[in-house]
């Protein structure tokens, strides 16, 4: 991806506006930040379902995730330096019990899914250990490179729930 790309999309979609906003819509969204020493080191974006049969989005991901209530794991950062410390691996625990302590018109959250780039084997090998599995791909547009990105769900079900969820942020 071009660099221009990935700014143009941070500045569209990471600026702190948005994240006020969604700070702001507590139905819809759930901000978890893993704190380090200095400060935060990482953190999560869910997006949560407002209806039980509410579709993921774009027709080629509901084709794909087709458990409903379904949750977005939308945006799952750690910083370099912590990358490989378990920071990764406890936002997700976090995320996945918060999206199954959540109802949805009387329903638990069914299933958790994401999209991560085809290209970052990295992250695709964290949401497996995490039960994680590949649904296929999806199209995502970052400025104006058209990226393939692997769509991955985990089925709330067949997740520990062996901690409380964390407060969201805000």
């Amino acid at each position: 991806m071009a660099e221009e790309d990935v700014a143009a999309f941070v500045a569209a979609h990471l600026g702190p506006e948005h994240f006020a906003a969604y700070l702001a819509e507590e139905e819809r969204y759930r901000v978890l930040v893993a704190e380090g020493p200095a400060g935060p080191v990482g953190y999560t974006l869910l997006v949560l379902p407002l209806t039980a049969q509410e579709s993921p989005y774009a027709e080629d991901v509901a084709a794909l995730v087709v458990a409903r209530p379904a949750a977005e794991l939308s945006k799952c950062y750690v910083l370099p330096e912590f990358q490989g410390s378990g920071v990764a691996g406890a936002l997700l625990d976090a995320t996945t019990t918060q999206a199954a302590a959540h109802l949805v018109e009387d329903e638990p959250v069914a299933t958790v899914w994401l999209g991560t780039n085809r290209a970052n084997r990295r992250a695709q090998r964290r949401y497996a250990r995490h039960g994680f599995v590949t649904l296929g791909t999806r199209r995502f547009r970052v400025g104006e490179s058209l990226e393939e990105d692997v769509v991955m769900a985990v089925t709330l079900a067949d997740v520990p729930q062996t901690t409380p969820p964390p407060a969201p942020a805000g």
